[in-house]
Order: C-alpha cells, then sequence, then structure tokens
C-alpha cells in the first residue's frame, strides 16, 4: 500500500514537470496569411508542432527560439497540435514534435522528434542552401 502511494505521488510530480514546461509563455503564432504571404515572397518558414505535456518539445523550444535570433532572414512558425488540429491538417503535420522547412511554397524538409541543437540547425540549413 505504501509503495502505491509511493508511486502516485511520484506520477503527480512527474505529471506536473511535464506539462509546466510550456508554462512560460510558449503559444501558437501560426498564422496562415502571414504564411502564404511568406511563401510568396520566397521566405524560408520554419514549422514546429509542440505540445504542451511533450519533453521532446520542451527540449526543441529553446533551441528553435535560439535559431530565430541567428536566422534572421527565417520566419518561425509554431503551433500547438492537440489545440490546432485544423492547422495541423492543412500541413498534414501529424506528431508532435515534427519540424517542417518551407521555401518557395514548397517543404523543403521534414523531421519529427529532433531535440539537439545541431540536428534542428542543419535541418534549418537544408532548407536555406535548397
Amino acid at each position: 500500500m505504501l509503495i502505491r502511494n509511493i508511486m502516485k505521488i511520484l506520477a503527480f510530480f512527474i505529471l506536473l514537470i511535464s506539462t509546466n514546461s510550456f508554462a512560460d509563455g510558449y503559444k501558437t503564432n501560426f498564422d496562415i496569411e502571414k504564411f502564404k504571404f511568406a511563401q510568396k515572397n520566397g521566405k524560408i518558414v520554419i514549422i514546429h508542432s509542440w505540445n504542451k505535456s511533450c519533453s521532446t518539445c520542451a527540449k526543441q523550444k529553446p533551441i528553435l527560439e535560439k535559431a530565430k535570433k541567428e536566422f534572421e532572414n527565417v520566419i518561425f512558425m509554431n503551433f500547438e497540435q492537440t489545440k490546432n488540429k485544423d492547422i495541423a491538417k492543412l500541413l498534414k503535420i501529424n506528431y508532435w514534435t515534427t519540424i517542417v522547412v518551407y521555401k518557395n511554397n514548397k517543404e523543403i524538409v521534414r523531421e519529427i522528434g529532433l531535440y539537439t541543437e545541431k540536428d534542428i540547425y542543419n535541418l534549418i540549413r537544408t532548407g536555406i542552401q535548397s
């Protein structure tokens, strides 16, 4: 009985920590009109699909925030997968942790589950160099 109660408490704290991973204000900023305008004008657009309770998404977020400052000519957009199913359907993104690079109205590359700066930056560079 004691072990079961300890396990429940531990599970509660793990859930609490994971659901607060985006509590600092990471919010959906995807806008279809801005996306279309950027694509029409040849801009590179990075889309990040995330979920509030996803630990990999939480790892991706600060890397993408840093990349946003370093890749000034790239537009970064994101959306919360479970709350914005219409965006997910429009972009054919089925999974959290998905990062997609678009350029000139075309999808250049898509990856799921990247969480290191090196891998995410390489993905962005692939879009830039294409």
